[in-house]
């Protein structure tokens, strides 16, 4: 099952990794415009041993080899920044060949714009966008196995305009969009449900010092879910189907905290507040306390090692149970090192996940889980062109409740990967 977060939290190591890219694309690859802008494109082969393909109780291991190319792009102007990345990867199955052997494939590009530097008055503009076509058995983290998190398109857009009115006071307008939509082959798995939400608010802040503001911000969210597609597995009832709880829900949420104003080293975002989900188009109320945080630690003056945490709750309609809200709560804290002359760089992140299900409209669906996710990473730089790479995950999957769903989706499962990267 996908697992969607407000914040970026597709562990810290993927974002270690997308900056290890740019970074690629910064320090090599094909210049144009006076060097401004850089074409970096690279090719990966990677083997990985799946202990529990599945990711169920009765696991059965297996193994893959992925094929990976793409190209980064970097363009840096005095007042611009343009990121952007273009990949596919092939996934070939030595286990279950003719039903898992499948593509993924997907872009995404950022922007960064202002007109003066971050402690004056002026105008400031980020944005950022991804689609991605997703096989099922893509990052641990996002809790993906065969048959419970599938094959799914998801598109993602983010963006803030922010005028810092003077040396005190700022204020911004904030959105983003989600979309995620299954491919419920019913022959082959039960149904999954996916979703879309949109989210209109903004922010004000106010400068306390030279490295701290205050921030108020709230927004107001819209969800639509593929109720349509509900098999209605408790009555086998089909006139019933998607007609159980209504697709639309609503949402809001008010939070206060402080940020990072201005540092080389330390930048954070920490707030908390009151969130309200109205599901199902009022069918039932939650509300409770939510919390959004973001930070990262460059430790050394070498910049050869940096610490990452993220985290944040929030509400969303469930996506393996037709008829349930969620409460999620995540964590994650991750820590990179540059080693060997900065040559070896290593990785090691950990996460969590918990999920409650604040309404059901079955009392068997009322269960809790609870996901933990470990990785150990390495990235040796051969040359200019050549680097290998390994990685070890685990993760295990604990769900509660008095019902007959305890521990229904328990499971456990490592995985361990080594390839070789080539880029330009």
């Amino acid at each position: 099952m996908k697992k969607i977060q407000l914040l970026t939290m597709c562990t810290v190591a993927a974002a270690v990794a997308a900056q290890a890219a740019e970074m690629d694309a910064e320090q090599k690859g094909f210049r144009f415009i006076n060097d401004r802008l850089t074409f970096s494109p690279y090719v990966a082969l990677s083997y990985t041993y799946d202990s529990n393909i599945d990711s169920s109780k009765h696991s059965k291991s297996g193994s893959q080899w992925v094929v990976n190319p793409g190209i980064v792009g970097v363009y840096k102007d005095d007042n611009w920044k343009i990121d952007g990345q273009v990949w596919y990867q092939y996934h070939a199955y030595n286990r279950y060949t003719s039903q898992l052997n499948s593509s993924s494939f997907g872009e995404k590009l950022s922007l960064d714009w202002q007109n003066a530097k971050a402690d004056e008055a002026g105008w400031f503009l980020k944005m950022a966008e991804s689609f991605e076509q997703i096989a099922q058995d893509d990052d641990m983290t996002d809790h993906d196995g065969r048959g419970i998190g599938r094959d799914r398109k998801q598109f993602k857009f983010d963006a803030i305009l922010e005028r810092r009115v003077n040396e005190s006071l700022h204020a911004g307008i904030l959105g983003n969009y989600y979309y995620l939509d299954y491919d419920n082959d019913v022959e082959k798995y039960s149904t999954l449900y996916g979703w879309k939400r949109l989210s209109l608010g903004g922010q004000v802040g106010y400068t306390v010092n030279k490295w701290m503001d205050l921030i108020v911000a709230s927004d107001y969210q819209w969800f639509w879910q593929d109720n349509d597609k509900d098999s209605d597995y408790h009555t086998g009832d089909a006139s019933r189907r998607g007609k159980r709880v209504s697709s639309d829900s609503r949402g809001w949420s008010v939070m206060g905290g402080i940020q990072t104003h201005a540092t080389e080293k330390l930048s954070y975002r920490v707030l908390a507040g009151w969130s309200r989900f109205e599901y199902g188009n009022g069918v039932d109320d939650i509300d409770g306390w939510t919390y959004q945080v973001s930070s990262k630690w460059q430790i050394d003056d070498e910049n050869t090692t940096s610490l990452m945490l993220l985290g944040s709750s929030y509400y969303q309609p469930s996506e393996r149970e037709c008829g349930s809200a969620l409460k999620v709560y995540t964590v994650s804290l991750g820590l990179a090192k540059g080693l060997v002359r900065n040559k070896l760089r290593a990785t090691f992140d950990l996460a969590y996940r918990k999920e409650t299900h604040e309404y059901t409209e079955y009392k068997e669906d009322d269960y809790d889980e609870d996901i933990y996710t470990a990785r150990v990473g390495l990235v040796y730089q051969l040359n200019r062109m050549f680097s290998i790479f390994g990685r070890v995950e685990y993760q295990t999957e604990e769900t509660s409740s008095g019902g007959p769903r305890s521990h229904e989706y328990d499971y456990d499962r490592w995985r361990g990967t080594v390839g070789v990267r080539l880029s330009y």
